[in-house]
């Protein structure tokens, strides 16, 4: 989704809310799930929402157009950016240490 998307979603939103009946799903057959905010990528539900959707009264459908509508506006549907990870540079072989010869113990030898 992007800001007109979004934007075109919040103004869609805005018409439901005279509609005496018949409210309208607001699926755009993109069903995408965005695993980090928890909402559809099309249509900016939860899946409990999605889910619901058929057995929802017209208030309660209105209810989450409502909550689709604050959803695009605040603009939580994007996902922030990871930053790419900077390659970790090679670390250098040690050199092995020479093995140092026993003594018989014996310091003045």
């Amino acid at each position: 989704m992007n800001f007109a998307e979004a934007e075109t979603l919040a103004a869609r939103a805005v018409a439901v809310r005279d509609l005496p009946e018949d409210v309208p799903s607001p699926c755009t057959s993109v069903c995408r799930m965005d695993r980090l905010s928890g909402f559809c990528e099309g249509c900016l539900r939860t899946i409990p929402e999605i889910a619901g959707w058929s057995k929802m009264e017209d208030d309660a459908r209105r209810g989450v157009w409502r909550a689709i509508e604050l959803r695009a506006r605040a603009g939580i549907w994007r996902v922030p950016e990871i930053p790419e990870i900077p390659e970790i540079p090679e670390i250098p072989e040690i050199p092995e240490i020479p093995e140092i010869p026993e003594t018989s113990g014996d310091i003045d030898a």
